[in-house]
């Protein structure tokens, strides 16, 4: 990892494709422990492939770092980078998930895409990389399921 390389402190524009975004690893402080890294993107926005009308998802990752933690901004910009991009829930859900495991390699990792109705059918997207290391505690991901107004 070379700090140059790093977005943070430079102003930098939004990528306009998931695969031109880059995900800054930083070092993470403490990898002598086990614990839970959490980000949430309640607004995350991507477009439908077959529609081109945008969808809506709450999107909640949880991860135990090993020597890497995703720096904030990156990780901004690379899910900033979905507005214009056209895949279906599934897709978007794993591909950003993949991208984080393949960029810091963490112990474990789980996303849950809660993503908003489209045609009348919320859908929500789960996906983890083994097991939760022993003895780490994670909390629930606080999202409830869809209710719509009722």
């Amino acid at each position: 990892m070379n700090s140059e390389t790093l977005q943070l402190g430079k102003e930098v524009g939004v990528p306009q494709r998931p695969e031109d975004a880059v995900l800054d690893p930083v070092p993470n402080p403490h990898p002598d422990v086990n614990y839970v890294a959490r980000y949430v993107a309640p607004e995350f926005t991507s477009l439908c492939p077959v529609t081109g009308q945008p969808d809506f998802a709450h999107l909640v990752i949880d991860y135990v770092p090993d020597q890497f933690l995703v720096e904030s901004k990156s990780l901004k910009l690379f899910l900033t980078s979905f507005r214009n991009h056209g895949a279906f829930h599934e897709g978007c859900t794993i591909d950003i998930a993949k991208r984080i495991v393949e960029t810091i390699k963490p112990r474990w990792l789980r996303i849950g895409g809660y993503w908003y109705p489209r045609g009348g059918i919320p859908i929500d997207v789960f996906w983890q990389t083994g097991v939760l290391p022993e003895g780490t505690w994670v909390p629930d991901q606080g999202v409830p399921p869809y209710r719509g107004r009722g």
